[in-house]
């Protein structure tokens, strides 16, 4: 029992190590024709950058000026602090009610936000877009409330499964002592939910941060574009003559901020999916 138990072990990691470097690839090619010129790109993308090839750091200079980096860069720090804090606050007091309220309205509101899962945005885009415009949420604020509208679901869904994890004699005791429903909620509920609450902030500023479609059709001015707009712009203004360099070194510059998140929160982000996982 314990040699097969060994061998399937042995398989697996064969299998994972394999399947990690098939994803670990990419990053690297990207990150070694970051330091190419541009002719060598295109001759050699699998070579090492060395000798006439390597130009240091002259492509991140040309992809910071040519996508504006840092404007953008701050628009999608912006955009993805504020859609985090937006989301936490408003999905948390939400599934805090629909598991401690049990009627047709908070099942409806629960099924509402399953069906939000599933639903991508080209089959709202129309709609969406419009209503949009109506109110004027085509800008770095507004699209806040879009992104509130696309991770409410996730979010909901994850929330609602460490909320029923909580022993509801705990709120009944703190009630006794002269509590109201936001000291519970502040003292008491998220202080508990703390593992989903690290794991929803991770999985909404990834989403945020990397999302391109809402952002390039909701932004209308082209000077608040995010970094995933920008870095598509740069290839489609110069589609048939692309600098490539410059390209591939706003990628990794854009790349990096997402890296250090999950490697500082990966032990809560998987801890907060197998808690939830489990008491959902």
């Amino acid at each position: 029992m314990g040699v097969r138990k060994a061998k399937h072990g042995g398989v697996l990691t064969v299998i994972f190590t394999i399947l990690s470097v098939i994803w670990v690839c990419p990053i690297l090619i990207v990150i070694m024709n970051s330091f190419k010129k541009k002719a060598y790109i295109n001759r050699k993308p699998f070579a090492f950058p060395a000798g006439k090839s390597f130009v240091g750091i002259e492509n991140y200079l040309n992809g910071i000026k040519k996508i504006n980096f840092f404007q953008a860069f701050g628009y999608s720090l912006f955009i993805t602090l504020f859609s985090v804090v937006v989301i936490i606050v408003c999905t948390s007091m939400c599934a805090w009610y629909i598991t401690r309220v049990t009627n047709r309205m908070t099942k409806g509101i629960y099924y509402l936000c399953l069906f939000a899962m599933i639903v991508p945005f080209q089959m709202v885009m129309f709609t969406l877009s419009k209503f949009a415009n109506m109110l004027h949420l085509g800008n770095p604020v507004g699209i806040i409330l879009i992104y509130l509208g696309f991770g409410a679901g996730q979010a909901v869904f994850m929330f609602c499964g460490f909320a029923k994890g909580i022993p509801l004699e705990i709120e009944e005791a703190a009630m006794i002592d002269g509590c109201g429903p936001f000291r519970i909620l502040t003292s008491i509920i998220i202080p508990m939910c703390k593992p989903g609450i690290v794991t929803v902030c991770m999985i909404s500023a990834m989403a945020a941060w990397n999302e391109y479609p809402v952002a390039l059709v909701m932004v209308t001015d082209p000077t608040k574009a995010t970094l995933p707009v920008g870095l598509a712009n740069l290839y489609e203004i110069q589609r048939y003559a692309t600098d490539w360099g410059a390209l591939f070194a706003a990628l990794v510059l854009a790349l990096i901020p997402t890296v250090i998140l999950f490697i500082v929160g990966q032990k809560q982000l998987v801890q907060g999916l197998s808690v939830g996982g489990v008491k959902g």
